[in-house]
C-alpha cells in the first residue's frame, strides 16, 4: 500500500471512531491541568529550556500573565519548573487570588503543586478591606491563609496594626496577631500578645491580656473580650479593670457602649471612687456615663470611706445620680421646698452635686451608728441622710425611731438628728431596763459621732431610772412636759431638764417591774440592728 493511501485510511478510522454514540473526549481543563502554570497570551518573551532529560524550564520575560485555576499572576520575568513545580517570579509580582486577595512583592516563589506561595520583599496584601505590608509572606492560595513571622502592619481605615506574627485569612476577613502586638486609631490605643481582627466587622477579640487606652485617658486591662470599634461596644471578661479618672471599675464582666454612654458590670462588680471616697459592690451595676449615674443591684454595698470610722450601707437597690438633674437646672431652682436641699450653680464639675438612694431593706453600718429603714436618701450637698418608712437609728446603747429620721453628718461622722412623728428615744441601762423618751419632735446632737444630747418637743414624755455615784438605782422618774433635755456621758444619761407644764412621779425601784415600765409603742429592736460590716455581706 503507498503512502497516500495509508493516510486515507489513518483520517477515515479516526473519523469513525469519533463518531462512535457515547465516545467523549478529555476536557483539556481537567483537574490535573489546573495543578500547572499556564503563560498567557501577551507575554512579550517565551522560551524554553532544556537542563537535562527530566528537567524543562520555560522562561518568560517582558509583560508577563500566567494563571493557576483562577488564580492569576503577573511580574516582570518568572521561570516555571515543571518537574519540581515550582514557578519563580521576579519584579513587579502580583496575585490576584480569585479577587479574595491581591498580593505584591518584588520576588515570588509558588509551589504550584501544593499551591503555597512565598512573597519577598515590599510584600502588600489586601482583601478589598485592609491592607497588610511586610518583607516576607507565605501564602496558601487553597486555604486563603497569608502568614507573616517576621513583622508587619495591618491599616484598615484609620486603625494600624501591628505585630510580630500574623495569619491572614483572606476569605474570612480574620488576622490572627502574635507577639509584640499593637493596635493605633484616633480613639484609642491597644497592647497585647495575642489579638483575632476582623476586617470587615472591624471587631477585636481579645485573647490574652490587653492594655487599652482610649482618647479620654480611660484605660482597660482585660484577658479576655472584644472591641467593636465601628459601633464603640465592647466586652471584657475575667475580672477586667477599667480606670476611668478616680474611678476603678472591677467586674467578672463588663459590657461598655461608647455611643450611649452606659455600661454594665456583671459578677462581683466593684466600683471605687477616690474623688469620693465611695466603694459600690453588687452583683450587677450599671452606669451611665453621660449623666454620671450608676445603679447597682443583687447585694449591693456602697461604702463611705473614713480614716476610723468608715460607714457601710446596703439595701435591695442603690441609685445614685447629679443632683441638678434631679431638680433642674440651677439656674432656675434654688430650693427644693420638700428636701430642703439648696443647689448651687456651678458650671464645673462639683463633687457635692450628687445624691444617692437606697431602696427596700436598707441598712447601715459604722463603728459608731447604725440604722436600718425601707428607703434611704443622701445628698452629698448638705451631707445629710433622709431615712423613710420605719427608720431605726441605734448610737450605741441608744435607740431613736419615727416616722422620718433625718441625720446630718460633718465631716462624714454623725453630728444631728432630726425625728418627726412618733418620736420616741430609747436607752438601754442593762437587762431590761430602759430610759425612754417620746414626743412629737426630737432633735439629737453628737459629739465626734457618740449622742450627746437630745430635746424633745411636743407633748414629751418620759421614763428613767435614777442611779447613784455608785450606779445603784435609787428609783424611777415618770414625767411628762411641753419640752424636754436629755444629756450624756460616756454613752449613759446622765442628766435630764424639764423645760415647762411638767407633771411627774417618782416610784421606788421594788414598787414597778421593768414591763410595766414602758411608754406607749416602746420597741426595743436589737434583732433588727447590724452588727458588724461583715453582716451587711449575707
Amino acid at each position: 500500500m503507498n503512502h497516500s493511501k495509508l493516510i486515507s485510511c489513518f483520517f477515515l478510522c479516526w473519523f469513525f471512531i469519533g463518531i462512535q454514540p457515547g465516545y467523549t473526549q478529555k476536557p483539556a481543563s481537567s483537574a490535573d491541568s489546573i495543578k500547572e502554570i499556564e503563560i498567557l497570551p501577551g507575554t512579550q518573551r517565551l522560551t524554553f529550556k532544556k537542563i537535562d532529560d527530566s528537567t524543562d524550564l520555560q522562561i518568560a520575560a517582558g509583560t508577563v500573565r500566567a494563571r493557576q485555576g483562577n488564580t492569576l499572576f503577573t511580574c516582570d520575568s518568572c521561570v516555571i519548573n515543571n518537574r519540581t513545580k515550582i514557578f519563580e517570579a521576579f519584579g513587579h509580582v502580583h496575585i490576584n487570588d480569585a479577587d479574595t486577595a491581591n498580593v505584591d512583592g518584588d520576588y515570588l516563589q509558588y509551589f504550584f503543586g501544593k499551591k503555597v506561595a512565598y512573597i519577598k520583599n515590599h510584600v502588600r496584601l489586601t482583601d478589598g478591606k485592609a491592607i497588610l505590608t511586610t518583607d516576607n509572606l507565605e501564602y496558601d492560595v487553597d486555604t486563603k491563609l497569608g502568614i507573616y513571622t517576621n513583622g508587619g502592619t495591618v491599616v484598615n481605615k484609620k486603625s494600624v496594626l501591628t505585630s510580630r506574627e500574623g495569619y491572614y485569612y483572606t476569605d474570612l476577613k480574620d488576622i490572627y496577631f502574635k507577639k509584640g502586638v499593637e493596635l493605633k486609631d484616633p480613639g484609642y490605643y491597644l497592647k497585647t500578645d495575642s489579638l483575632l481582627y476582623n476586617t470587615e466587622t472591624e471587631i477585636a477579640r481579645f485573647i490574652a491580656e490587653t492594655f487599652i487606652k482610649d482618647s479620654s485617658g480611660r484605660t482597660i486591662v482585660t484577658k479576655e473580650g472584644y472591641y467593636d470599634t465601628r459601633n464603640r461596644k465592647a466586652e471584657f471578661g475575667q475580672r477586667s479593670i477599667v480606670k476611668d479618672g478616680p474611678r476603678t471599675i472591677t467586674g467578672n464582666t463588663i459590657i461598655t457602649n461608647d455611643s450611649t454612654g452606659i455600661s454594665q458590670i456583671i459578677g462581683n462588680a466593684i466600683v471605687q471612687d477616690t474623688a469620693q471616697g465611695q466603694t459600690v459592690i453588687a452583683g450587677e451595676i450599671f452606669i451611665n456615663n453621660k449623666n454620671e449615674s450608676f445603679l447597682a443591684f443583687n447585694k449591693p454595698l456602697m461604702i463611705v470611706k473614713q480614716e476610723e470610722d468608715s460607714i457601710y450601707i446596703t439595701a435591695d437597690t442603690l441609685f445614685s445620680a447629679r443632683l441638678t438633674d434631679l431638680y433642674g437646672k440651677p439656674d432656675s431652682i434654688t430650693k427644693d421646698t420638700v428636701k430642703g436641699i439648696k443647689i448651687v450653680d456651678t458650671k464645673t464639675k462639683d463633687s457635692t452635686n450628687r445624691y444617692f438612694e437606697a431602696f427596700y431593706h436598707v441598712r447601715v453600718f459604722s463603728d459608731s451608728l447604725q440604722s436600718v429603714c425601707d428607703s434611704l436618701f443622701y445628698s452629698f450637698k448638705d451631707s445629710t441622710f433622709r431615712l423613710y418608712k420605719d427608720p431605726v437609728v441605734w448610737s450605741k446603747e441608744s435607740q431613736i425611731t419615727g416616722d422620718t429620721i433625718l441625720l446630718f453628718t460633718k465631716n462624714k461622722k454623725a453630728d444631728r438628728i432630726k425625728v418627726f412623728e412618733n418620736s420616741f428615744l430609747a436607752n438601754k441601762v442593762q437587762a431590761e431596763f430602759f430610759n425612754q423618751i417620746k414626743s412629737a419632735r426630737m432633735d439629737g446632737f453628737f459629739n465626734e459621732g457618740v449622742m450627746d444630747s437630745v430635746k424633745a418637743r411636743g407633748f414629751a414624755e418620759c421614763i428613767y431610772y435614777i442611779q447613784d455615784e455608785d450606779s445603784a438605782f435609787t428609783g424611777i422618774n415618770q414625767s411628762t412636759s411641753d419640752a424636754i433635755d436629755i444629756y450624756f456621758r460616756e454613752k449613759e444619761l446622765k442628766k435630764v431638764v424639764f423645760r415647762s407644764a411638767v407633771k411627774g412621779t417618782l416610784w421606788p425601784m421594788r414598787s414597778k417591774t421593768a414591763e410595766e415600765m414602758r411608754l406607749e409603742n416602746f420597741k426595743w429592736m436589737e434583732a433588727r440592728r447590724p452588727k458588724t460590716k461583715f453582716e451587711l455581706y449575707q
